[in-house]
């Protein structure tokens, strides 16, 4: 390589750098910064606006990127591939929420259907629509594309995701939310990490979120919307 080369070379290794430090200072700045800003100012109103109104933005954003798969948007047939799987860990987490309910706190058990049968129903109906999608779409679609080349597409940007996504709960003021959301967050990551599709791991993200409100652990991640 001679000097003209090696000149462009190092360069590059520049320009990578400043692109790497600048999406690391916005990945925190979005995702932790804003998001600790929010909590501690007392999480004021429903966080379901702001989701939709990310939700489009991110949106904007993917569908101008040239090497976007537009696939990432739909799956039908993947989801079809993976609803066995995904209903089967899905099974057996409600078992074991169930147990665990009836033996440390069986007044939750189902209180939500029981108490507020209308409202319920329409969470259900709701909470895939305005909360699930737009999360599925900032936490998974968005955060994967933009920041591959802070953590590539492996176990580090499922990482990434689950944190991110686990921590922003923190808007609802308990560290139970934290926890059972970094869980999901762990499955629904690698969930689109596997398949690429907003659609499957919004349908799990769904699964398990309408779990929670129905089971009874639903005043931990409700807060004026969805959680």
């Amino acid at each position: 390589m001679g000097p003209c080369g090696a000149i462009v070379g190092s360069l590059g290794r520049v320009t990578r750098g400043i692109r790497w430090a600048w999406l690391a200072v916005e990945f925190a700045a979005l995702f932790f910064v804003a998001v600790g800003v929010y909590a501690a100012i007392g999480s004021p109103g429903s966080p379901i606006p702001v989701l939709v109104v990310l939700a489009v933005a991110v949106t904007v954003y993917l569908v101008r990127q040239p090497d976007l798969d537009r696939s990432t948007f739909g799956g039908l047939g993947k989801l079809r591939a993976e609803l066995p799987s995904m209903l089967g860990w899905w099974a057996a987490s409600a078992a074991v929420i169930t147990v665990l309910l009836l033996i440390f706190s069986p007044e939750r058990l189902l209180v939500f259907p029981r108490q507020e049968p209308v409202v319920w129903a329409l969470v259900m109906v709701l909470y895939p629509l305005l909360s699930v999608y737009p999360q599925e779409m900032i936490f998974r679609a968005f955060l994967f594309h933009r920041y591959k080349p802070l953590f590539g597409t492996g176990a580090p940007v499922v990482a990434a995701s689950a944190i991110s996504f686990g921590f922003a709960h923190v808007i609802f003021g308990n560290w139970v939310s934290v926890g059972l959301t970094l869980i999901g967050g762990l499955i629904f990551a690698a969930r689109y990490r596997k398949t690429g599709s907003v659609l499957v791991a919004s349908v799990e993200h769904a699964l398990y979120g309408c779990l929670v409100f129905t089971i009874g652990l639903g005043e931990f991640v409700y807060h004026g919307g969805a959680g």
